[in-house]
């Protein structure tokens, strides 16, 4: 897929050097399509490098799809150059009145911290409400999900006793294995965590709208979405490169923190070794599958038919 970005994005060279498609605005401009519109609310401090993960990812259908970057204007990132974020970024204010066929809200390094006490919660929660009406469908990633889960429907989250840190295994619940957002994924597949937090299921299940679609014995919920299809949760990192997770060993480490060897990662658990990615095809599908089958298929051609109600989820 051709993704419609700016042509001075730092992730705009290293997508080419990967030999992905990228279509720069100039020649967006002579195609008679109309692109998916996609916003990502990046929450990471390493903004370049979660642009790029997720730009990756959304880097393998025949669509063509305009990304744009949303940040916070009550807290400022301290880790990326103000004039990136200036370049690149929009405010809520500045786009509260456009509509997008879809959105992605990323995680964000809060570990124990109530969704309450996050310095920016107040306007997450306006644009977590405004997505309601703006935005055709809604993923929400790791800290994102958990945010997001207790905002629409009141699910908390739980301190663990241990880090959830490594990759792990997962399977679709047994009644979604023919669900499209697992379509053309193993019937085990595997997906970076990193986190302190986790989802107890049956506060899922107490939830009408909501359905779980995939669990691990290990990393526990993995997967929810509302039964209309308008809102994802995805409680891992599927999107992660090959040495995310060594790079937080290795700071940690540095630092003198404790931190243990990431499950099922290094060869041997030797963090000495190359890491063997085991989740590149989770990470593609899930997030193409959910652009393909529940943004584009469904997405009205008209926008602001959103605000009508006239969408079809079916």
């Amino acid at each position: 897929m051709p993704i419609k970005i700016p042509d001075s994005l730092p992730a705009t060279s290293i997508l080419e050097g990967e030999n992905i498609f990228v279509m720069t605005e100039v020649r967006a401009l002579h195609q008679r399509i109309r692109p998916l519109k996609v916003l990502i609310l990046n929450l990471m401090p390493t903004k370049i490098v979660t642009e790029t993960q997720f730009l990756r990812k959304l880097s393998n259908t025949p669509l063509q799809i305009q990304v744009e970057f949303l940040q916070t204007a009550t807290y400022k990132s301290s880790h990326v150059d103000p004039s990136h974020l200036d370049s690149f970024y929009t405010t809520f204010d500045q786009i509260k009145d456009r509509y997008y066929d879809g959105m992605i809200i990323t995680g964000a390094p809060l570990e124990h911290v109530p969704c309450e006490s996050a310095a920016y919660w107040p306007e997450l929660c306006e644009i977590m409400e405004w997505s309601t009406t703006h935005v055709h469908s809604t993923m929400h990633v790791c800290w994102g999900a958990f945010a997001g889960l207790y905002y629409h429907y009141g699910v908390p989250k739980y301190d663990r006793d241990t880090k959830l840190f490594g990759v792990f295994p997962h399977t679709p619940m047994p009644e979604k294995r023919h669900s499209p957002l697992f379509r053309g994924l193993d019937d085990v597949f595997y997906s970076p965590h990193s986190r302190a937090t986790e989802l107890h299921a049956e506060d899922i299940y107490q939830v009408p709208e909501l359905e779980m679609m995939s669990m691990s014995p290990q990393a526990g919920v993995f997967v929810v979405k509302s039964k209309d299809n308008k809102r994802f949760f995805i409680l891992g990192h599927p999107e992660y490169d090959i040495d995310t997770l060594a790079n937080e060993y290795w700071r940690d480490k540095n630092k003198g923190l404790p931190i243990q060897i990431p499950e099922n990662y290094f060869p041997d658990d030797d963090p000495t070794k190359t890491p063997i990615v085991t989740w590149r095809t989770t990470g593609q599908l899930l997030y193409t599958n959910w652009l393909n089958y529940y943004v584009y298929q469904t997405t009205p051609y008209n926008l602001e038919d959103l605000k009508t109600g006239k969408v079809n989820f079916d």
